[in-house]
């Protein structure tokens, strides 16, 4: 899909810069792409797709599979404190 029409960039063309080069910021990600913010329309599209590559990146496995126990309210209080 394109995310910027001024420079047709896709979401591919940024997802893939941000994993090749670990940018950090949006003007990063244009110069890597050979090209420079027009309109800035394409701004917030573009972080969100780099926070999007990044988080992946640095979460491991079982972050991204949600609580150890889904299932226990308790798992989630230290031990010791009960309900009331």
């Amino acid at each position: 899909m394109i995310v910027c029409s001024c420079n047709v960039l896709s979401d591919n063309d940024v997802r893939s810069a941000v994993e090749a080069e670990a940018l950090r910021s949006t003007s990063q990600v244009y110069g890597c792409l050979g090209c420079s913010a027009q309109c800035g329309r394409c701004a917030r599209t573009i972080r969100r797709i780099m926070d999007e590559a990044l988080g992946s990146a640095q979460l491991p496995a079982t972050a991204a599979r949600g609580p150890r126990y889904p299932d226990s309210a308790a798992a989630d209080r230290p031990s010791g404190i009960a309900d009331r």
